[in-house]
């Protein structure tokens, strides 16, 4: 295998913010104070313009990094010639006075291991993405970041002078950095930070002993289950789809996209993922602003929003950074937000279904469904026979998608069932009438020859998404047409090592050059529907070995090498995981640990 790279960070957050931290000990990615803000750090971008947040000895080192078990609290440990140190890094996040206490605040704990390490502490942020640099002020106990909006101080006990000076310094006991946006830490610093790190462990530890787990591959199925809860932006519900823009889906593809905000289609995986291990929280939040949204629309959903809603994301471009690796353009927004894309009427309906069909939940607390659903089922309504961008977003493309009608379909079961639910005949005609519509436009993509559905209406080409047709059960996946659908996609997509293409077709950008990491884990639950569970076992077994060194899992994966592209840490592939692995223990009948 040829020389493979992988992302060198961890993620911390606590839903209200997130940051990247490399091995190096950089924090390497920081927007403050939303998901899609401006860089505080951004030197995964630009190594020179993103500032620098670092905590480095003399000389030559090595760095070993991880998470204190079943938290979002990482670790890093450094090694160097005259001594050993370990960082911890995290974001609070615990219940305080009846709430979820989640601050604009960083914490970085330094404490020596062995021998008597020297090391320097660097702190530049820099706003309005790398364009300003912040001037350093000193306080009594604290430096203050000015120059800029925003309003950044960081609290210490360390020697300020040591900090502004970037003078190295002996580690002889443990010592505090706490980062701040927009309020002071009016606290004793010591044992407020120990007190913010015990409850932080605490809460993490708890929100996974409260996960139905099954016991297949249980650490990736737990580490992704946390990666996915904090990439929901709780003050509002909405979910992202990555903390991270414009890294490359392969080298020179220009495929650099901006994927801070929350695609429906996208929660609608997130929270599928969610519900199986037994956390409903999230989903209630998120109805909160799919409602937000939906009173505030006329005629269609736009496939992605702002995390407050916003429904204008303009995309453009940032010329001064230098990019990942240098690859270019960066851009900020994202012109998604222009496109008709049909699906997600359904996904927004399949991700609430639980609402109205699960006993656990009361559905008269909604007291404003008849009109949500009503909204929803006139959209599918409208939409249903018009062509679209399709689920891989083309940008001068439009057909009749057969993924696209497939959704509409499963959107028209699910308002079925919520049509019983709250007792609407008018619902339950509407959506049968839809159901119909649906089916026979995804029966028009099919192939008898090649015995394939393709891709849209009239077209020849396959694509992944259709292996959707298995799992949603629109093909009964015990009939000969959803296996040799199965067999027609693996022979055309699969690589030799399990990964999955998209498509091979070109698109707007040409042909794709890396396989989509969910597509392979879609592979693994059409196997496991199927019934060749030895197989997606094995598949499964394939995949998994393309995180990081924190079993973080990006975008996309180059088959050749096996390096990792495309932004990172991305909660796409994170679904993909635990979906498959909840598929196959399922039919392994694994109990499930409560």
């Amino acid at each position: 295998m040829a020389e493979q790279h992988l992302y060198q960070t961890g993620i911390i957050g606590n839903c209200a913010f997130m940051a990247h931290v490399n091995k190096n000990t950089d924090i390497s990615w920081l927007c403050w104070p939303r998901f899609d803000s401006p860089f505080v750090f951004g030197s995964l971008l630009d190594k020179n313009k993103g500032g620098e947040f670092s905590i480095l000895p003399q000389g030559e080192y090595s760095s070993t990094q991880y998470y204190i078990e079943n938290t979002n609290v990482l670790r890093t440990e450094i090694t160097a010639e005259d001594g050993k140190y370990r960082i911890t890094d995290f974001a609070p996040r615990f219940r305080l006075h009846e709430r979820y206490f989640k601050p604009l605040m960083l914490i970085r704990k330094i404490e020596p291991l062995e021998g008597n390490p020297r090391i320097t502490i660097k702190c530049q942020p820099v706003c309005d993405y790398g364009k300003g640099k912040m001037m350093a002020s000193r306080g009594s106990n604290h430096i203050d970041y000015l120059g800029c909006d925003e309003n950044i101080r960081l609290s210490t006990n360390v020697s300020l002078t040591y900090i502004i000076d970037e003078k190295p310094f002996v580690l002889n006991e443990a010592k505090y950095l706490v980062m701040t946006y927009g309020q002071n830490l009016e606290a004793p610093l010591v044992s407020t930070a120990e007190n913010f790190l015990r409850e932080t462990i605490g809460y993490w530890r708890l929100w996974i002993k409260h996960s139905s787990i099954a016991g297949f591959y249980q650490p990736f199925v737990i580490r992704s289950a946390l990666v996915l809860k904090i990439h929901q932006y709780e003050d509002t519900g909405a979910i992202i789809a990555a903390s991270t823009t414009s890294l490359p889906e392969s080298p020179g593809s220009t495929r650099n996209w901006d994927y801070r905000y929350c695609w429906l289609r996208d929660s609608h995986y997130v929270l599928t993922s969610l519900n199986h291990i037994g956390h409903f929280e999230e989903m209630e939040k998120y109805f909160n602003y799919l409602s937000d949204i939906s009173h505030n629309e006329d005629e269609r959903y736009q496939p992605l929003y702002g995390i407050a809603g916003e429904r204008e994301i303009t995309e453009s471009t940032l010329d001064h950074l230098e990019g990942y690796r240098g690859e270019k353009p960066i851009r900020i927004g994202n012109q998604a937000y222009e496109h008709i894309q049909n699906d997600i009427y359904g996904q927004v309906l399949t991700s609430m279904l639980p609402l109205y069909t699960d006993h656990r939940f009361v559905f008269s607390e909604r007291s404003d469904s008849v009109k949500w659903i009503e909204s929803v089922l006139s959209k599918i309504e409208r939409t249903i026979d018009e062509k679209d961008a399709g689920i891989w977003e083309f940008r001068n493309i439009a057909n009749v998608h057969c993924y696209s009608n497939l959704f509409q379909w499963a959107g028209a079961q699910a308002a079925l069932k919520m049509a019983k639910t709250i007792g609407s005949e008018d619902f339950e005609r509407r959506a049968q009438i839809l159901i119909d519509k649906a089916a026979a436009h995804i029966e028009a993509c099919y192939d008898p020859e090649r015995k394939v559905y393709t891709n849209a209406v009239g077209s020849p080409h396959l694509d992944a998404s259709t292996l959707q047709l298995i799992m949603m059960n629109y093909l009964d996946p015990a009939s000969d047409r959803a296996k040799d659908h199965l067999i027609a996609l693996e022979k055309e997509l699969k690589t030799e090592d399990g990964l999955f293409y998209r498509y091979l077709h070109a698109d707007d950008f040409g042909k794709p050059k890396t396989t989509f990491l969910i597509c392979a884990f879609w592979y693994v639950e059409a196997l496991a529907c199927v019934g060749r569970t030895d197989e997606a076992i094995k598949e499964f077994e394939n995949i998994i070995k393309y995180c990081n060194h924190l079993l973080l899992f990006s975008e996309d994966v180059d088959a050749k090498t096996g390096s990792q592209w495309g932004n990172f840490p991305q909660a796409y592939s994170h679904v993909g995981l635990m979906n498959a692995a909840y598929r196959i223990a399922i039919k392994l009948d694994r109990p499930i640990f409560l």
